[in-house]
């Protein structure tokens, strides 16, 4: 490494370890990993209005034993085409449980859904964000293994636990139990397990272990990660008497992952997904962009989501009026629907208990369920809500057109906000609640992880079909909105409060002088807009707009001036 590296990052370790001997260890080990790659050129480019995320495992879609990236590859070659920038892959490694959030191997490809050169071979035509599962591991890793075989480096990997200490401060994201019980060459031990008995938490207190983990990051960005997604970071750093939560020790650790990957995997930007209350969430930016390059924008489902149960635009505009960026340099990943469920949590201090109720109400008279977590005095709080989200909009009662008509002006407002899209590959391909996955696994988020067959699904997307429709439609969007440089990340968002039952803000592009005005009617009834300056195109319908517009059910524009 140069010395401005090192220099760099043994300030950063000393305020995580505050022991000199620990950090120059520290340094030597990461070091030495890191000699082990040339030192590229440095290349970012600017993330712009063509910058979209499609999110996906690699075998949503199935074409019988094929490898599954190999099928979903040529699936959005022949269908999605360049409609959407980049792909994200969900964990593509060998895991054990949690549908791949229980990593067995970092460095390996699933052999379900192919191999590293599928990866290449992906990355030609897409960008591509990996997953980096490093709060925790698989009981089933040779690195637990090690562990309990008390091999170096393995023994100190892990966090082993007095069972009789105070617990009681941790923030817990699962009604389970933090500690799991494991027999040792050593004898019986206990380790942390924040989310489940096979998802044995990491140990960044170990200098061998974070520089495993800086070799892994690299080796992703080498490997054509455009983005790396760090998955529950903020749980990264123990330390009893505190929440272990977001502490300043796992904010320092991911500005020295970044620190390391702008010098040798320069391109690649981090994620932070950190299910959370907003203030919380946004810390993540670090100061002056030395720390995530954007963050996820956990308020917004469930906001959008109860935008559209109350027909009622006030609470989200309000918010969005509060959204405020520290620099240029970072943005939001915006998203609606992902792998996982609507985050009650982030809703805090934005809706009132009755608010939040009332969408707790909502998924479970839609068909989905309610998950919790532990408060850690014997309460239990709605963690998130596990649905579709085209069926969270829209309840068994309702029509197919209203039903789509919400759901397709909802995944509009995610292609309009300030930030970069992240769309579901279930909300692309307009599908519904799963309910065989989720009642024949006993796992409530695989209402939204339905496994679809490639011949069926591509007779679906070629015939006269409500999935169709959909695909269509958001692909159609999509491609309008790379064109336009009114929604790229650096265009400003400007929010309109004229009328509650549309969602009115203006998004305008300083440098290209180009603004367009995002109007979207949230309720049942026909709404006129009429101002000044709303004058131009629709770009979704291709009419001329002077001064007023009248928006039926659920309709949207996109007025370029």
């Amino acid at each position: 490494m140069e010395q401005q590296l090192i220099e760099k990052l043994e300030a950063r370790l000393q305020r995580v370890y505050q022991n000199p001997d620990k950090v120059r260890k520290t340094i030597q080990l990461i070091d030495a990993r890191l000699n082990t790659y040339d030192k590229p050129a440095k290349t970012m480019q600017p993330l712009s209005e063509k910058d979209s995320i499609l999110i996906t495992y690699g075998d949503t879609i199935t074409d019988g034993d094929k490898a599954g990236l190999s099928v979903l590859h040529d699936f959005l070659k022949s269908f999605v085409q360049e409609a959407i920038e980049s792909i994200h892959l969900l964990p593509m490694y060998p895991y054990t449980s949690d549908d791949g959030f229980s990593v067995v191997d970092y460095r390996a490809v699933n052999p379900k859904l192919g191999t590293w050169q599928h990866i290449k071979e992906m990355s030609k035509d897409y960008g591509l964000m990996f997953d980096a599962v490093i709060n925790h591991i698989s009981r089933s890793s040779r690195w637990f293994e090690g562990y309990l075989n008390g091999e170096e480096p393995y023994k100190d990997y892990f966090i082993t636990c007095d069972e009789n200490a105070d617990y009681s401060t941790v923030t817990r994201p699962r009604a389970l139990p933090l500690l799991t019980k494991v027999h040792t060459k050593d004898g019986e031990k206990y380790v942390w397990t924040t989310f489940s008995e096979d998802q044995i938490d990491l140990n960044f207190n170990c200098p061998e272990l974070l520089a495993e983990i800086v070799d892994i990051l690299v080796m992703y960005g080498r490997n054509g990660a455009k983005f790396i997604r760090l998955d529950a970071i903020g749980f990264m750093w123990k330390e009893l008497g505190t929440t272990c939560s977001h502490l300043p020790q796992t904010h320092e650790l991911i500005k020295l992952m970044k620190d390391v990957l702008n010098e040798y995997a320069p391109g690649t930007r981090i994620i932070t997904e950190t299910n959370v209350p907003h203030k919380e969430n946004i810390s993540y930016f670090g100061e002056n962009a030395d720390e995530a390059d954007l963050v996820y924008q956990f308020p917004l489902p469930p906001l959008t989501m109860y935008t559209f149960l109350s027909e009622n635009a006030k609470v989200l505009s309000e918010w969005m009026e509060t959204l405020e960026l520290p620099n240029d340099k970072v943005t939001y990943f915006n998203f609606l629907s992902s792998h996982d469920g609507i985050g009650v949590r982030p809703t805090e201090g934005i809706l009132s208990k009755e608010e939040q109720q009332l969408l707790i109400d909502a998924a479970l008279r839609h068909g989905g369920v309610v998950s919790y977590k532990d408060n850690g005095d014997g309460t239990k709080s709605p963690y998130e809500l596990n649905i579709n989200y085209q069926d969270a909009l829209a309840g068994p009662e309702s029509s197919d057109a209203e039903r789509i008509s919400k759901f397709l002006a909802a995944e509009t407002l995610l292609l309009s906000l300030q930030g970069v899209p992240g769309i579901y590959i279930h909300s692309l391909l307009g599908s519904r609640n799963d309910y065989y996955g989720k009642t024949t696994s006993g796992v409530p988020r695989r209402i939204n992880r339905e496994k679809l067959d490639h011949r069926e699904l591509k007779e679906q997307l070629m015939g006269d079909t409500n999935r169709r429709y959909i695909f269509d439609n958001l692909i159609e969007r999509l491609r309008i909105r790379r064109t336009e440089s009114a929604f790229s990340p650096e265009a400003g968002q400007k929010v309109r409060k004229d009328n509650e039952k549309v969602l009115n803000f203006i998004r305008e592009n300083a440098k290209t002088n180009e603004t367009i005005h995002v109007l979207i009617n949230v309720s049942r009834q026909e709404q006129t807009v009429a101002y000044e300056s709303l004058y131009g195109t629709n770009l979704l319908t291709g009419e001329a707009v002077y001064g007023e517009l009248t928006l039926k059910a659920w309709e949207c524009a996109w007025v370029k001036m």
